[in-house]
């Protein structure tokens, strides 16, 4: 998606070890009318899927779920990496590394929320080992749901994730695709 790659290009900093630093426009800062053009593209390509839910998590996953959702019409749930107190005592829980906080973080959904046969998409910010999405796969599975889909804003194609994600055997799309982020440049794969 040109708009998206044009915004990483303009402000996407590259920190090293593989980091890319985006809190300008989709994790500390959000530019609306992105995300916007991005659920959009995203309720496009997944138009056919037939998905009766969004699945995110929190934080920076919750703005391009959110905008996919609204063009869907169907509801986004996202996983939270703390169990607040409204939480019932039965959740859904798994564990994903993270890759900026270099610590393991707990993924945290609540039955209520995510049911038994339904159809889930997942939305998040990057696509990188594929980590993190595949334990938001554990938990649509956990709770019965079907996967249809999978789409990631920025996927880092020199992490691996998408092979990480083929055994799920759903469409993944990205909207970009950094092949490389060697000598503080931002390559995107053809």
């Amino acid at each position: 998606m040109l708009e998206l790659k044009e915004k990483i290009k303009k402000e996407g900093k590259v920190l090293g070890n593989g980091i890319l630093k985006v809190d300008s426009f989709i994790n500390h800062q959000v530019d609306p009318k992105l995300m916007d053009a991005c659920g959009r593209e995203f309720a496009r390509r997944f138009a056919t899927v037939g998905a009766t839910k969004v699945l995110t998590a929190e934080i920076s996953g919750i703005a391009p779920a959110l905008m996919t959702a609204l063009y869907l019409g169907i509801p986004v749930v996202y996983a939270r990496k703390t169990k607040p107190v409204t939480m019932p005592d039965q959740v859904y829980l798994t564990l994903a590394p993270s890759h900026t906080r270099g610590v393991m973080s707990e993924l945290i959904v609540s039955p209520e929320h995510l049911k038994h046969g339904e159809k889930v998409l997942i939305i998040d910010d990057f696509l990188a080992s594929g980590a993190t999405i595949l334990g938001l796969v554990r938990l649509a599975q956990a709770a019965g749901a079907e996967m249809v889909g999978i789409g990631a804003l920025i996927e880092k194609d020199f992490e691996g994730g998408r092979e990480a994600l083929k055994k799920v055997g759903v469409p993944v799309e990205s909207l970009a695709i950094i092949a490389s982020l060697d000598h503080d440049t931002i390559t995107f794969a053809e």
